[in-house]
């Protein structure tokens, strides 16, 4: 994962971390992958809401080309889905969660990517 100069920022994405999943499918470099029961979503979202504020998504709230283009690579967002997101420091830091069709799981995905300059 990148290492950010904002030591709270990167404290608080380890907590996310290392919470209770059922499965880490992913956790390099830039990506983080994980699935978590429903149960578990109440503590996830609140840590998220803590580092990133209230979800983007879904909402009218348009997306840069650049931003919707990193997260298209990532499977895109979709009406029953959120996102989170922030610019920290040179980085866009996306947080999104995928509920499933069974209603007991989640996949969570954060995706780290560069702020391109326009």
């Amino acid at each position: 994962m990148i290492t950010l100069k904002n030591i709270q920022f990167n404290k608080d994405m380890a907590e996310i971390q290392n919470m209770d999943f059922q499965t880490v499918r992913m956790n390099s470099g830039n990506y983080f992958e994980a699935v978590l029961l429903k149960n578990k979503l109440f503590d996830l979202t609140k840590n998220l809401e803590k580092i990133f504020g209230a979800p983007k998504l879904p909402s009218e709230e348009e997306l840069s080309a650049q931003m919707q283009e990193i997260i298209n690579g990532f499977g895109g967002v979709r009406g029953n889905q959120s996102l989170y997101f922030l610019k920290e420091e040179e980085y866009y830091v996306f947080a999104i969660l995928w509920p499933w069709q069974d209603g007991e799981h989640i996949t969570l995905k954060i995706i780290h990517s560069p702020a391109m300059p326009h």
